[in-house]
C-alpha cells in the first residue's frame, strides 16, 4: 500500500502599509506565500504549486499577486524598513500549516 497526498504551507513574507483596494483604508497588509507539496508516506517531497497573496488587516480582503509582484513588494518592505524583528519573514523551518 502506498500513501500519498498533498500538504499546504503558508509563509508570511512581509508586512506592508498599503491602501486597500476593497475598503479604501491605508492599513497593514501581509504578503503571504502558499506552497503545496506532494507527500509520500507523510514526507513532503517537492512543491506542486506556489501562490502569493496580500491580505488587508483592516477588512480581511485578500488579493492574489504574481511572483514578480511579490518580489517587488518584498523588496519594497525591506527598503522601507517596514518589517518585524525577523525581517518580516517566518522561519522556513516552522511555517504556518493548513
Amino acid at each position: 500500500m502506498i500513501i500519498f497526498g498533498t500538504k499546504g504551507y503558508l509563509y508570511q513574507l512581509a508586512i506592508l502599509t498599503l491602501v486597500c483596494g476593497h475598503c479604501g483604508n491605508p492599513s497593514a497588509h501581509t504578503l503571504r506565500k502558499r506552497v503545496t507539496k506532494f507527500t509520500l508516506f507523510f514526507v513532503p517531497l517537492f512543491p506542486v504549486s506556489t501562490k502569493y497573496a496580500t491580505q488587508c488587516t483592516f477588512c480581511g480582503a485578500e488579493q492574489k499577486v504574481t511572483g514578480e509582484q511579490a518580489e517587488q513588494l518584498q523588496a519594497q518592505a525591506a527598503a522601507g524598513g517596514q518589517h518585524g524583528a525577523h525581517g518580516g519573514q517566518q522561519p522556513y523551518g516552522q511555517p504556518y500549516q493548513s
